[in-house]
């Protein structure tokens, strides 16, 4: 029996793989720095795990509306008014099981086969195979070390043929760190405006921002920005509930009636009580997001002057999200090569960047603890002294 077309050129992800195989390692016994996991260290705050354990009491078992709890799609829509300058009805908001399944609906609702996605590089890694799932073409973009790795209007611009249907942004980004400024995001919006090109914008680090950097909505900018865009945002990162699995996104009305209707054969919903902890989340004392990200700030500042510090890497200071993107090309290896030979010589764990479609690059991330940070810094310095 044959396997699916659609999946025979699937990569799986790179960041769990690595993730489980140093998992493995501790189980073994052998003492490994983990630098390669997308999540925070912290626990969920008490206040979230409390109103689904209330829930879950109280008998919150059962099947909810596809596309979530009335109380907590219109808690969101507060949300993105209030933080974002985004204002949008209930029914534009569909809360899914985690982020991954809003990228994955905001991009099969509107790419059709054939169509093409722009995606700068790096990139999150799972961008491209969901546009590949939906039937669309990825079309990749490689930006700069020297602009931060943020895709410009220009580049863009030149990117685009008749078949273009979505470009992605991500802010703060993952694998970079990198946050678009209001003035970049006005000009991207600008160039897909012209060709109504639908615009995925990914925003589940917006509230890991540091050095005064502002997140900006694109969105928001201006009405036919707003027509264009889908906002996806959700619980993994700024409240420390990846394994919950509860993320949203925010469409325009035909857009997300669709993505309901679609959600509604996938999932049916997102876990009954899990949505009660999302709405605490979001609903209550913010404190605990500020402790968080001061926190990843402190690890933030130690990674990435410690890595400036050995000889063969750079980087740019990211001012978001909890990843450091250094660069090891001076050091003559092939991120895969040397992610395989520091894992095994230095027990470090980290992603290569050849899966966020950058081999010059390895991914780091803070959201560890600092003794973890240093020692792993130091086993890399040793190991690149040996190169």
């Amino acid at each position: 029996m044959e396997i699916a077309s659609r999946l025979t050129d699937l990569t799986p992800s790179l960041t769990l793989a690595i993730d489980s195989k140093a998992k493995a390692l501790r189980a073994e016994g052998v003492d490994v720095c983990g630098f390669g996991a997308g999540e925070p260290d912290m626990d969920t705050p008490e206040h979230i795990k409390a109103a689904a354990i209330t829930a879950l009491q109280n008998g919150f078992t059962k099947y909810t509306p596809s596309s979530g709890i009335p109380e907590l799609r219109q808690a969101i829509a507060d949300k993105f008014a209030r933080d974002n300058k985004l204002e949008y009805k209930s029914s534009q908001i569909i809360v899914s099981t985690g982020a991954k399944q809003s990228c994955f609906n905001a991009i099969a609702a509107v790419v059709n086969p054939g169509d093409e996605v722009i995606i700068p590089a790096p990139f999150w890694l799972s961008y491209p195979e969901i546009v590949r799932l939906a039937g669309g073409t990825p079309v990749i973009i490689p930006t700069k070390q020297e602009n931060d790795w943020k895709l410009t209007a220009e580049d863009f611009e030149n990117a685009m043929t008749p078949r273009t249907k979505m470009v992605i942004i991500n802010t703060p980004g993952n694998p970079t760190g990198s946050i678009y400024t209001k003035e970049e995001l006005r000009a991207l919006s600008e160039v897909a405006a012209e060709e109504d090109i639908y615009i995925l914008s990914d925003e589940i680090y917006e509230k890991l921002t540091y050095d005064g950097a502002e997140h900006v909505s694109i969105g928001s900018l201006t009405p036919e920005a707003y027509d264009l865009t889908i906002t996806v945002n959700g619980f993994s990162k700024a409240y420390a509930m990846t394994g919950w699995r509860v993320g949203y996104l925010a469409a325009p009305e035909n857009v997300a009636k669709a993505i309901d209707s679609m959600q509604s054969h996938m999932t049916s919903n997102v876990c009954s009580f899990a949505q009660y902890g999302a709405l605490a989340a979001i609903t209550g004392d913010q404190q605990c997001v500020n402790d968080m990200r001061d926190e990843f700030d402190v690890r933030r500042q130690y990674m990435f002057d410690r890595l400036l510090k050995i000889h063969g890497i750079t980087a740019v200071k990211p001012l978001g999200a909890f990843y450091v993107l250094a660069n090891i090309s001076a050091l003559g290896l092939k991120s895969q090569n040397f992610s395989d030979r520091l894992l095994s010589k230095a027990n470090v764990a980290l992603v290569p960047g050849a899966a966020f479609g950058d081999d010059r690059t390895v991914r780091l991330s803070y959201a560890t603890s600092l003794d973890i940070i240093k020692t792993g810094l130091d086993r890399i310095e040793e190991f690149c002294k040996s190169l």
